[in-house]
């Protein structure tokens, strides 16, 4: 044997090996994973979790000198190391629940929505208060809040139930859909969490839509909801001082609940085009919850406008993607289901940056993968995974060798 033909052998084994491994034809649960997943989809996750670790590495000094006291000075980059954490456990999360079947996936999110609409029952009942809201259960280790967790696993069982129309028109899902929305509503307007509430309200409105329903009911429920929020205005105080306090405001309330609108404003403009680098904003050191509600805004003064279009466009990549792979589904399940978290992840975003440009009232809300949270992370991992589970696609399912062709000769 040549000496050149015993050198190239090593080489050609290692080939082999690699291609065995990430080639096409590993037949392993990763390997098929790995080319059935969207991988686009799972590239802007993965930027969008990246930016914000970025982002509240510039909002935690912040925060943690506004949470110091005399008697306990937190450290400086205190949320981030912690938001590191979360990220290091929602991540595999993500993955592993993208790799589910979808029939096991849907049994999971309905097992999850089941538990969760418990759980955000007690809220109410056992639930810790902080900054005048009961939203989250005392978990010892940390505060979990269940309404986090129940927007995904709402979503797929509204799909499932939805997605029997295709079957049976005559089905009563809407009621049954509509009823379960409402029970949620009430429960979160306890809290009280508005900003949660439209997000539900939204999304079932959106997936009845994506359903079929007729033009007439889409008519009578998008008349219900201005009703309702006409009514939420007239009776639910929280709702009524909200909007008061965003299209009247008063000078007491300019001093208290417009404070946070005003100051994120004047922080995320702060910055102009191309902000003032990281870790050099000094307008942040006055936003309250710079690192979750308003961390758009931090972003806007260390980083610039620029950086807050990109993730925009980041965010409408993600919805445009998801919707454009539906177009040609045919199983009502997963269209609906993909076609429904898609769009909870953008309501999200749209609302948190909203309010972060002053254009709708202070609600609460995170902004998706980006804000800090131990729940909002893990949820929307959750979420996400179950969003990539949906839209999982065998590239070759219909490129079968036995499918003949008519020759034109």
């Amino acid at each position: 044997m040549s000496e050149a033909a015993d050198t190239e052998r090593p080489n050609g084994d290692v080939r082999r090996r690699v291609s065995k491994q990430l080639g096409r034809a590993n037949t392993s649960r990763a390997g098929m994973w790995f080319w059935e997943v969207d991988r686009v989809l799972l590239l802007l996750a993965m930027l969008l979790i990246a930016i914000g670790l970025v982002a509240v590495a510039a909002a935690s000094p912040a925060t943690a000198r506004r949470y110091s006291d005399a008697t306990h000075i937190m450290p400086a980059m205190h949320y981030f190391w912690r938001q590191l954490m979360w990220v290091c456990l929602s991540v595999p999360v993500l993955i592993g629940v993208s790799m589910l079947p979808v029939t096991v996936a849907r049994r999971f999110a309905l097992v999850g929505a089941a538990v969760f609409l418990v759980l955000l029952a007690l809220v109410p009942i056992i639930g810790s208060e902080t900054n005048g809201a009961r939203r989250w259960l005392d978990l010892g280790v940390s505060d979990l809040q269940p309404s986090e967790f129940l927007k995904p696993f709402f979503i797929v069982a509204t799909a499932w139930m939805l997605s029997f129309r295709a079957k049976d028109p005559e089905l009563p899902v809407l009621f049954i859909t509509g009823g379960m929305t409402a029970v949620i509503a009430v429960l979160l307007m306890l809290q009280p969490d508005f900003g949660q509430t439209i997000i539900f309200g939204t999304v079932w409105l959106i997936l009845l839509t994506i359903s079929g329903i007729s033009a007439l009911a889409i008519g009578g429920l998008i008349g219900t909801a201005i009703a309702g929020v006409v009514a939420a205005y007239l009776f639910y105080d929280t709702a009524h001082t909200r909007i008061n306090n965003f299209l009247f405001p008063t000078k007491e309330a300019a001093l208290v609940d417009r404070y946070q609108v005003e100051m994120a404003h004047q922080t995320l403009s702060a910055g102009g085009l191309t902000g003032a680098g990281p870790g050099s904003g000094q307008v942040k050191f006055k936003l309250p919850e710079a690192h979750t509600d308003y961390i758009f805004s931090v972003i806007g003064e260390e980083f610039g406008l620029i950086s807050c279009a990109v993730i925009v466009l980041l965010y409408a990549a993600i919805v445009i993607r998801v919707f454009m792979k539906m177009l040609d589904e045919e199983d009502a399940f997963r269209l609906l289901a993909a076609s429904g978290l898609a769009a909870q992840f953008g309501v999200q975003a749209l609302i948190n940056m909203a309010v972060n440009t002053g254009i709708a009232p202070s609600k609460g809300m995170t902004l998706p993968f980006i804000s800090y949270g131990g729940s909002s992370m893990i949820a929307l991992s959750i979420g996400y995974g179950l969003l990539l589970a949906f839209t999982r696609r065998n590239p070759y399912l219909k490129r079968s060798p036995y499918t003949g062709r008519w020759s034109k000769g």
